[in-house]
C-alpha cells in the first residue's frame, strides 16, 4: 500500500526484511497468504509473476461488501415486517371466545369419533367385497403357481426315470418328496 507499485517475488524479498522486519524466507509463504485471502493481487507476465496491492481496490471491496451487507439487512428487515403483518393478520378471528372454545371442543370429539369409526372400519374389512375380491385373485395366482411347480417335479422326476433309471419310490425319498403330492384343485 505505501509504495503503490507492482513488484516482483525477488524484489519483496529485498524489501520486507529491511522495511518490515520480515525475514526473507518467510516471505513467499506471507505473500501466497495474502494472495488467497485476496489482499494482494498476481499476474503471470510472461515468465515473471508479478504482485500489487492498491488502497483502492481494498476501500472498494469495503464498499462493496457494506453495501451487499445493507441490502441483505433491508431484505431481512423487510421480511420481519411482512411477517409480523402476516402474524397479526393471523391472529384475527381467533381471540379466545367462549364460541370458539365450544368449537374446538366440537371439533376435537369429531376427530375422536373418525378416529372410532376407522377403527371400526378396520374390524370389517376383511369382510369388504373389495378385500375379498382380491384375496381369491391372489389364493387364485397362488394356486396356479403351485400347480406349475407340481407339474415341474413331475417333468423332472420322469426325465430322472428315463435317464438314470431309478425307481419312483427312490426318487421321492431322495428329494423329500411327498407320496400324496398330486394337484390343486
Amino acid at each position: 500500500f505505501a509504495q503503490k507499485d507492482v513488484f516482483q517475488l525477488k524484489d519483496l524479498e529485498k524489501i520486507a526484511p529491511k522495511e518490515k522486519g520480515i525475514t526473507s524466507m518467510s516471505v513467499k509463504e506471507i505473500l501466497q497468504s495474502l494472495v488467497d485471502d485476496g489482499m494482494v493481487d498476481t499476474d503471470r507476465i510472461g515468465t515473471s509473476n508479478y504482485f500489487w496491492a492498491f488502497p483502492s481496490k481494498a476501500l472498494h471491496a469495503r464498499k462493496r461488501k457494506l453495501e451487499e451487507l445493507e441490502s441483505q439487512f433491508a431484505e431481512s428487515s423487510q421480511k420481519k415486517e411482512a411477517l409480523q403483518k402476516s402474524i397479526e393478520k393471523s391472529k384475527i378471528g381467533r381471540e379466545d371466545t367462549v364460541d370458539r372454545a365450544a368449537l374446538l371442543k366440537e371439533l376435537a370429539a369429531l376427530r375422536q369419533k373418525k378416529e372410532q369409526l376407522k377403527t371400526e372400519i378396520d374390524k370389517y374389512r376383511e369382510c369388504d367385497p373389495d378385500v375379498v375380491e382380491e384375496m381369491r385373485q391372489t389364493n387364485q395366482v397362488a394356486k396356479e403357481a403351485a400347480n406349475r411347480w407340481t407339474d415341474n417335479i413331475f417333468s423332472i422326476k420322469s426325465w430322472a426315470k428315463r435317464k438314470f433309471g431309478f425307481e419312483e419310490s427312490r426318487i421321492d425319498k431322495g428329494f423329500g418328496i411327498p407320496e400324496d403330492l398330486d394337484y390343486i384343485d
